[in-house]
């Protein structure tokens, strides 16, 4: 795996896009081959020829992450409230040092610390990636801007690729840090990918998050895994794998866990954005069956938003592909509908003639677009990067048997 790692880290850029039009055409024409097995490779080497490398390939990737990628933060702030080991009795037992869970929260120089009329906004990334490259393209440049939204994010050591039970404790350590540090308000969560899996789990065995948490907002996720986990470990069992990847097979222990006892529906208002079949890594991703829909039956409202289904035959409803929605003009929308509103983001309340006729968010250009699909080269580095690589899917921890 490090010699492919290798390989895609010596690739230089032939050539560059010149429009998102031309960037989106790119990359749809490179990865219609990721569907099939170990073809991530070369889909990778295809997309970093043409000109989406984000930066040095050498850097922020598996024990290397620095910067607005940086797991190693000083957080000095102490909460007010007992939030570690336990907030609450019924919460889930941590099997990380606090100190550790607290030093994968980035907390930028803007953020308000609840002073003022801003909400607080954890930003979660997905499998692969780090919290700083995931959302500098997109989420953060337009969410810092706001009078509504104040971004942070997670950096999560190994970039999500380790047990998704432990990932998970990151998310909800957060959730009541943050609001615990800023004057108690409720936070909001977006997430992508896997981390709409693992902030799902964190609201499930950590039941004291679920109350000071207004809106989850969750990017491409995968709710019921993928049929397609297996597309960058083609070998497995036969060869290892990551872990977090095994855990969102379409059938794992891990999924089946997550949605048994009611983990199938939202614990909290919640806003899915996906884009149907142009989901390179998470299928089925179209009609009922779609793995972003989470069901409503606790009635704290939902709601379930396929771009193609909203704008149909419009260019916000065009390709779009697993890391693109994040920079979807009408992701964006329904996040800002969620964040402004009580309750989840309602296509109903948006101008759709207007969010349907753009592709990505206002303030977003060429360079942020790039940067945005450039996600899964970088993605697909630290995934073959990771160690160590498992055969077995990590076992239930006993606090969810």
């Amino acid at each position: 795996m490090t010699k492919y790692a290798a390989v895609l880290a010596a690739i230089l850029p032939t050539t560059t896009p010149t429009s998102i039009p031309e960037a989106a055409s790119i990359v749809q024409n490179a990865l219609p081959s990721v569907t099939e097995l170990g073809s991530i490779i070369n889909s990778s080497i295809t997309l970093i020829e043409n000109g989406f490398k984000p930066g040095d390939l050498s850097t922020d990737v598996i024990g290397s992450a620095e910067g607005v990628n940086s797991v190693n933060n000083v957080n000095p702030r102490n909460p007010d409230t007992v939030i570690y080991p336990k907030k609450s009795p019924s919460d889930a037992p941590y099997s990380l040092a606090e100190s550790a869970l607290r030093a994968s929260i980035y907390i930028p120089p803007t953020f308000s610390y609840g002073n003022g009329s801003k909400q607080p906004v954890i930003l979660v990334p997905g499998t692969g990636s780090y919290g700083g490259d995931t959302y500098t393209p997109n989420f953060i440049k337009t969410l810092t801007p706001t009078t509504f939204a104040d971004p942070l994010w997670l950096n999560i050591p190994g970039a999500l690729l380790d047990d998704a039970q432990v990932n998970s404790e990151y998310v909800a350590y957060a959730i009541n840090y943050i609001s615990a540090i800023s004057s108690n308000k409720n936070v909001s969560v977006i997430s992508w990918s896997q981390g709409g899996i693992d902030t799902q789990w964190a609201l499930k065995y950590w039941p004291s998050t679920r109350n000071i948490t207004s809106d989850f907002i969750a990017i491409s996720p995968d709710f019921h895994g993928t049929v397609n986990a297996y597309f960058i470990c083609p070998d497995f069992p036969r060869i290892p794998c990551d872990p977090s990847v095994i855990q969102q097979e379409y059938n794992s222990t891990f999924v089946a866990t997550l949605r048994s006892n009611g983990g199938d529906s939202a614990y909290v208002p919640t806003t899915t954005v996906y884009t149907s079949n142009f989901d390179e890594i998470v299928q089925p991703q179209t009609g009922s069956l779609a793995s972003a829909i989470l069901g409503d039956s606790r009635g704290v409202g939902v709601t379930n938003n396929e771009l193609q289904a909203l704008c149909t035959g419009q260019v916000g409803g065009s390709f779009y592909d697993h890391a693109a929605v994040l920079q979807s003009s009408l992701a964006y929308a329904l996040a800002v509908d969620a964040l402004t509103h009580p309750g989840p983001g309602m296509a109903n309340r948006l101008d759709l003639t207007s969010v349907c006729g753009q592709y990505a968010a206002p303030g977003l250009g060429l360079e942020d677009t790039i940067a945005t699909y450039s996600l899964i080269p970088r993605a697909g580095m630290n995934l073959l990067l990771y160690e160590p690589k498992v055969l077995e899917e990590p076992a239930i921890m006993a606090y969810a048997v």
